[in-house]
């Protein structure tokens, strides 16, 4: 077990379960692009071993560098027992809404993993409805537990690179800068080039007005 221990990692091991499995979602607030959900399911050994010195410095993915988060990513993957990812597209979003899609994303990624009763299953942020595994909202979980927060690195670095091939198929939008987020210079490539096909129209922005 490392010598000290992240408060994240002391907060899985706190729960007192075999295995701890984490949600958590990424570009809920875009203006374009997919909603991107993770969920990652972490056993005892990992836990304790902080992912065998691999994980010891994760957190909350809006913490890191996009270097930090390519770093963590495939060690996730590799200390992980299960990981599973599940988006949604802007298309989707518009038909559907923002809500509907998030929880659907969360929930379908969390039966995924079909952790099991031996399992304590943490989603970040959301109780979602008709959910068929027992979980606990927990409220700034990337910053709490580390399978959140693990969930929060899949789900961030998995949405990044979606928008990174946005960038080069749409050009002049800049979305692998913004990654489709509200920025000044993207609401000026929307006014000007109009709005691209994964842009999320049901969407209130300034920006559609032209």
């Amino acid at each position: 077990m490392a010598s000290k221990q992240s408060k994240l990692f002391r907060y899985d091991l706190d729960l007192g379960a075999d295995r701890v499995a984490g949600a958590d979602e990424a570009g809920r607030g875009c203006l374009a692009g997919p909603i991107v959900a993770a969920a990652v399911l972490l056993d005892r050994a990992c836990l304790e071993s902080e992912g065998y010195g691999s994980l010891s410095d994760i957190r909350d993915s809006k913490k890191l560098t996009a270097k930090a988060r390519e770093r963590l990513y495939p060690e996730v993957l590799t200390c992980a027992v299960k990981v599973v990812v599940v988006m949604r597209s802007s298309g989707y979003i518009d038909e559907n809404g923002l809500h509907v899609s998030n929880i659907e994303c969360l929930r379908e990624a969390i039966e995924g993993l079909s952790p099991g009763r031996e399992t304590v299953t943490l989603v970040d942020g959301f109780a979602l409805k008709d959910c068929k595994v027992d979980h606990r909202r927990l409220v700034k979980g990337d910053s709490t537990s580390a399978a959140v927060a693990a969930a929060s690195v899949v789900a961030k670095v998995t949405r990044d690179r979606c928008m990174a091939r946005a960038g080069r198929r749409y050009e002049g939008y800049g979305f692998e800068g913004h990654k489709g987020y509200a920025s000044a210079a993207h609401r000026d490539a929307i006014r000007l080039l109009g709005p691209s096909p994964i842009h999320r129209l049901s969407f209130a922005s300034d920006a559609y007005a032209a």
